[in-house]
């Protein structure tokens, strides 16, 4: 993939104060650099491509209009992560980490010093709340789609189902949400034989078929108009077993840790005050969660919105029977129609505080993967 690249961090300091040596963030980048740049951070479990269906010329995200960086989360196979590093353990990430090294990427190697906007599905939400809130005065535009700024209970629990489901088949329990695992100190075993990652992903994968999509997706049985599935057995192998049986182990229980920690007021100056870290937001907002997404449903979308100044923050409801994919990759092309046109009306209608950009550093700085 020698179109996205790597950007070194060095040694890089986490947020809980331990280190993640020789950390690199991934990245790729479509358009002029003197254009208004707009960060589109990648999702739970899914690569830079993963996102790449929102980006081109017919969309919103028009690479001759906007200079658009795609950065990968910290685990998921292409930034720093357990697959191609040899830190054992991985630390734990947060959402606030991950957003850090971003603003490095931008600021240190791209030479950007200010954001048209952040958009992002899911996890990619998680960071786009996060910049508004971690770097207010950096980005004009907000649309986090289908996530939240603070994982709720019901997440949590959601993601220990799942977490837990992988864990038993190297025989290891869970020690709680975003508490990592239940391991002898000194013996941690981090090493997956081949039977146990296709054991573990395929009950991974079964146990999130359960939530991806909505109750009125199985019932009308997309499954089979959009995937060619024969029979749900058929949906189950093809789509939740391949996704699953794809990634890697370690990886999934980095960035679910991240996610499971998520919330934008675990940060200075805000201490824990939610109300206090989403009334910080300055950038124009547009929160788009899904009417039957099951893990971020409109309500919680909703108690954002109302701590929000409401001169700055809308919300609109996603009409979809996709539960949670109603954000994801098509899929769907109706929802895609529904989240470009937002997308397209923030940013032709938002003020905008952008100056041109610095020049980047030299090329050196980054490598090619």
């Amino acid at each position: 993939m020698t179109d996205v690249k790597t950007y070194p961090l060095g040694d890089f300091k986490l947020q809980n104060g331990s280190m993640l040596p020789g950390a690199w963030i991934a990245y790729k980048t479509f358009g002029d650099p003197s254009l208004p740049a707009i960060l589109y951070p990648s999702w739970f479990s899914g690569s830079i491509k993963d996102n790449e269906w929102l980006v081109g010329e017919d969309k919103a995200l028009n690479p001759s209009k906007y200079f658009i960086i795609i950065t990968a989360l910290f685990g998921n196979g292409q930034s720093i992560s357990p697959s191609n590093s040899d830190i054992r353990p991985f630390p734990n990430v947060s959402f606030y980490d991950n957003v850090k090294a971003q603003h490095q990427l931008l600021t240190e190697s791209l030479g950007i010093t200010h954001l048209r906007a952040v958009t992002g599905w899911s996890m990619g939400a998680g960071q786009s709340f996060q910049w508004a809130t971690q770097y207010p005065d950096f980005v004009d535009i907000c649309v986090p789609f289908c996530g939240s700024a603070k994982t709720a209970i019901h997440n949590q629990v959601f993601l220990e189902g799942v977490k837990s489901a992988l864990l038993a088949a190297k025989g290891v329990s869970s020690a709680g949400s975003s508490n990592g695992r239940v391991e002898a100190a000194g013996s941690a075993d981090r090493t997956w034989s081949e039977e146990e990652k296709k054991v573990g992903l395929k009950a991974f994968g079964r146990g999130y078929a359960g939530w991806g999509f909505s109750q009125a997706f199985y019932r009308e049985e997309l499954y089979k108009k959009y995937y060619k599935a024969k029979d749900l057995e058929d949906f189950m192998v093809d789509f939740w077993e391949g996704w699953a049986l794809s990634k890697d182990p370690e990886n999934l229980l980095v960035m679910l840790q991240t996610w499971q920690s998520g919330d934008v007021s675990n940060q200075e100056p805000y201490n824990g005050d939610f109300k206090k870290a989403m009334g910080s937001i300055k950038a124009k907002t547009l929160i788009l969660p899904s009417k039957t997404d099951l893990y971020f449903p409109p309500e919680d979308s909703e108690y954002e919105l109302a701590c929000m100044d409401p001169a700055v923050g809308e919300l609109d409801v996603y009409p979809s029977i996709w539960g949670h994919w109603a954000g994801g990759p098509p899929g769907n092309m109706d929802d895609v129609k529904w989240l470009d046109d937002r997308l397209m009306r923030m940013l032709s209608t938002a003020p905008s505080r952008w100056s041109m950009p610095l020049m980047p550093k030299a090329e050196e700085s980054t490598s090619n993967i």
